[in-house]
């Protein structure tokens, strides 16, 4: 297949100063992005969690960090984390942060309001870990919603892969690991158009699982983020190229007429989707879930997606393990509103099994 199925994207970067600890230079994938950004500044930081320049920034200044930001660190823990619903197993983050600014973002702003691309540099010990880990896993024996055969490790669970392709090798590297490991699947959910993924060579053990809601609210929630129509044109492509596409219907904002434009969503992915892809195509739904410093931080840059992600009217607080407040839908409601969501989805695209739904 090749890379240039797709028109080629814009980077949603212009990095300008890369903060990086002592120990990056090290290592080859290190110097490699550094040669990247030649232009860039260079600041040497003590850890790549701790960067007060980012977390003093101006509040309604958002966007800058995630622009012109880079931080480069070393991994430092490698605990892999059952999970079960997206995938079997959570692997160390080859990166955290991102480049994109969508609103309810739920990603922890360690380094400051904006959190930008976080890249490790110790990708061999990544891969290693990675390796180990899944030898020991052995076959998987009895099927589950992540994966009727192999076991599954989501890759991006804090950041988006495809654009940290554009960014480094780390990627390739661990699409190519996945494609040596006979028990194990990778698995990312993206919300970017990286026509470089194409060149890849999954062999159908990357699962890439496509994040879509209706383009209007997109438009509105999804800052920075390719448009939901392009999105969706490069599904039957990742498809050729050897990818597992998988749908995220996530999240699930809810508003007034919301079912008619999520059934224009789905009739529109019925009528480009091919049929190899609907053989294949599972989806994951997950109703919004937000929470009060993140209400207090789009208030001071994006305040018109508040008017749709804090409904006080048919939300309810739930405390969080951490002790923040967070805002589901309200019990009883959201059940309801979620089994018209799963309805609406049958009926449109009968062909595509829910995965997991919360």
């Amino acid at each position: 297949m090749s890379p240039h199925a797709l028109p080629m994207a814009t980077l949603p970067l212009d990095i300008t100063r890369i903060y990086l600890e002592p120990a990056v230079e090290e290592y080859a994938r290190g110097r490699d992005i550094l040669a990247r950004f030649p232009g860039a500044e260079r600041i040497p930081v003590a850890s790549h969690w701790r960067i007060p320049e980012l977390r003093d920034a101006d509040p309604g200044d958002y966007l800058s960090a995630k622009k012109q930001a880079l931080v480069l660190g070393v991994k430092k823990g490698l605990a892999f984390r059952p999970n079960g619903r997206s995938a079997d197993f959570i692997a160390p983050s080859s990166s955290n942060g991102c480049a994109m600014a969508c609103a309810y973002c739920y990603v922890a702003r360690r380094k400051g309001h904006a959190n930008p691309v976080s890249v490790f540099v110790n990708i061999e010990a990544l891969l290693a870990a990675t390796a180990r880990h899944a030898e020991r896993q052995g076959i998987k024996a009895t099927p589950n919603q992540v994966d009727p055969e192999d076991w599954v490790y989501d890759l991006g669970e804090n950041g988006d892969l495809s654009v940290d392709a554009a960014i480094s090798d780390n990627v390739r590297d661990l699409v190519a690991l996945f494609r040596t490991l006979p028990n194990a699947k990778g698995s990312f959910a993206t919300k970017w158009v990286n026509p470089d993924l194409l060149g890849y060579e999954p062999r159908g053990r990357t699962r890439i699982r496509i994040s879509l809601m209706p383009a209007g609210l997109a438009r509105l929630l999804d800052v920075r983020t390719s448009p939901v129509a392009e999105r969706i044109a490069a599904i039957p492509e990742l498809h050729r190229a050897g990818y597992e596409v998988h749908l995220n219907f996530s999240p699930v904002v809810l508003r007034e007429g919301w079912e008619a434009e999520w059934g224009a969503l789905f009739a529109e992915l019925d009528d480009v989707l091919p049929a190899a892809v609907k053989d294949q195509l599972a989806a994951e739904i997950i109703m919004l879930t937000h929470n009060s410093a993140l209400h207090e931080v789009n208030l001071a840059w994006h305040p018109k997606a508040e008017e749709l992600l804090w409904r006080p009217d048919i939300q309810e607080e739930k405390r969080s393990e951490s002790g923040g407040v967070n805002l589901r839908y309200r019990t009883g409601w959201k059940g309801r509103w979620l089994r018209r969501f799963q309805d609406l989805l049958a009926d449109r695209m009968p062909y595509c099994r829910v995965r997991y739904a919360f």
